[in-house]
């Protein structure tokens, strides 16, 4: 009875989360076709006004609409965000399976090479490589993956040294079966619910240093809309026109909070533990 209050509970927050993330994306891909004005338009006879009906989120420093930057804007903060995600998530999967099924000196250098780039702050490390390539949305994808696969490198390679001593897997090497056959069919599948919750639970991290990137002038390069790239167009206006601030930064916080707490719930839905206490 206990367990199963315990899923129904657990799996209506599950869903609520992912009904709020849904959203979000959803918005992200039709929000422009729904943009009041051109994100891109400036109007110098209408500079730096509050909410009205013609611009229900006010204007910023150019005349341009803050509701139409912001919703061009989700478009490319979640796209950049998921395609760094699958980046990520992808090259430290191979790399970290094939690190811990081959062991030996392959493993050797692969997790000497995690070992060396977890080693900066990733932040400033990606600071660095933007720097080398140029400012600019492409680069800052770039920079931030070389930053973030190592950790699930790192996390694959232990789950298939974990995964090899089943009895299942040891079975399907008895049985005959190839190594790709076995990594593939075997392990890859077992091993993916814990990398999926991690990269669940990094996609607002990712989505802070994306921003924060395009904040200090090396991601999203003006005119184009993005929210760290309007905070950072906005912050002179701090005293005059808060709205520039105010609203990129809910937008910023309130899609973080949600992938993070949705990246914990998955979790918990996904832990077997949890459906037998």
């Amino acid at each position: 009875m206990r367990t199963i209050r315990w899923m129904l509970t657990e799996r209506r927050t599950f869903m609520f989360l992912l009904s709020l993330t849904v959203g979000w994306i959803i918005l992200a891909i039709v929000g422009p076709l729904f943009a009041p004005h051109d994100p891109l338009a400036a109007n110098f006879t209408k500079v730096l006004q509050p909410s009205s009906p013609e611009f229900p989120l006010g204007t910023d420093q150019l005349g341009r609409c803050v509701l139409s930057r912001l919703l061009y804007g989700a478009r490319t903060s979640l796209l950049l965000t998921f395609m760094m995600i699958g980046i990520v998530f992808t090259l430290g999967v191979v790399i970290g399976a094939i690190a811990g099924f081959a062991r030996g000196v392959t493993d050797t250098i692969m997790m000497r090479l995690c070992d060396t780039l977890m080693a900066f702050p990733g932040l400033i490390f990606a600071i660095a490589v933007v720097g080398m390539l140029g400012p600019g949305l492409f680069n800052t994808v770039v920079a931030l993956s070389v930053v973030w696969w190592a950790k699930y490198a790192r996390m694959a390679r232990s789950l298939v040294i974990s995964l090899q001593q089943k009895e299942f897997v040891t079975t399907a090497a008895f049985s005959g079966a190839r190594k790709i056959q076995i990594i593939s069919r075997t392990i890859l599948p077992n091993m993916l619910s814990p990398l999926i919750v991690m990269a669940m639970m990094d996609v607002g991290g990712m989505m802070l240093s994306i921003s924060g990137l395009s904040f200090l002038g090396l991601g999203a390069q003006p005119p184009d809309p993005e929210w760290g790239a309007m905070l950072n167009e906005g912050r002179r206006y701090l005293q005059t026109a808060p709205w520039l601030l105010i609203y990129p930064g809910l937008a910023i916080f309130s899609t973080v909070i949600i992938f993070n707490l949705l990246g914990d719930s998955l979790r918990d839905v996904l832990d077997p533990k949890k459906t037998t206490v």
